[in-house]
């Protein structure tokens, strides 16, 4: 029982990356699983079940391949290195495609629609752990905001696997600009005491 649900499961991811949302059906998501199509019925009783259940599965077990490297992750430069890793492994196994099919889906079948946030929520979670670790203490800490800054990312990386099928230039661009942004708040952690000082009232002031 439990291996023909994970066969279905599998089914689905595979039936996404071959041929979208749109063209994963029960007959699709059976045939990439090589299974009976009523057997998706069966187990989750319609398509748009299966395909919750294939996100969150595929998600939560993205992520824990990827906790232990967050918790080591020792500045912002270290956590966008990690991010060009993330991205070039999982835009390879065809992961983020499934997340960005799942969300175009969702915008119009609000079945999908929570299940593709609650897994989008997995990685911001860890995103937003690992800014509120860096950001502490720093002089930008009165106007950072980890959880916006979180959600950013999480819809960055997902946004830059459909820029790159497009621009792959413009997507190679847009990483250098983030390496600048964490240059630029290094520089600023590396000022001295009295100019860390001003810097956090000014900033406190504008916030």
């Amino acid at each position: 029982m439990a291996a023909t649900r994970q066969k279905l499961i599998d089914g689905a991811l595979a039936a996404i990356r071959t041929h979208g949302i749109a063209g994963a059906s029960a007959r699709t998501i059976a045939t990439a699983a090589g299974v009976n199509q009523a057997l998706v019925f069966y187990h989750f009783g319609s398509v748009d079940a299966l395909l919750a259940e294939a996100c969150r599965d595929a998600t939560t077990a993205r992520v824990a391949v990827y906790r232990e490297r967050f918790a080591a992750v020792r500045s912002l430069r270290e956590l966008l290195d990690l991010g060009r890793v993330l991205h070039e492994q999982e835009r390879a196994e065809g992961n983020v495609a499934v997340l960005a099919q799942l969300l175009a889906g969702a915008q119009t079948d609000e079945r999908l629609a929570e299940p593709t946030a609650a897994a989008l929520r997995l990685w911001t979670a860890e995103i937003e752990t690992v800014l509120h670790r860096l950001l502490r203490g720093s002089p930008v800490a009165p106007v950072a905001d980890p959880a916006g800054l979180a959600r950013a990312i999480s819809a960055a990386f997902v946004g830059l696997e459909l820029f790159e099928g497009v621009d792959p230039t413009g997507a190679r661009d847009a990483f250098d600009s983030l390496e600048r942004l964490a240059v630029l708040v290094e520089v600023v952690e590396e000022l001295g005491p009295l100019a860390r000082r001003a810097l956090r009232g000014r900033l406190a002031a504008r916030g």
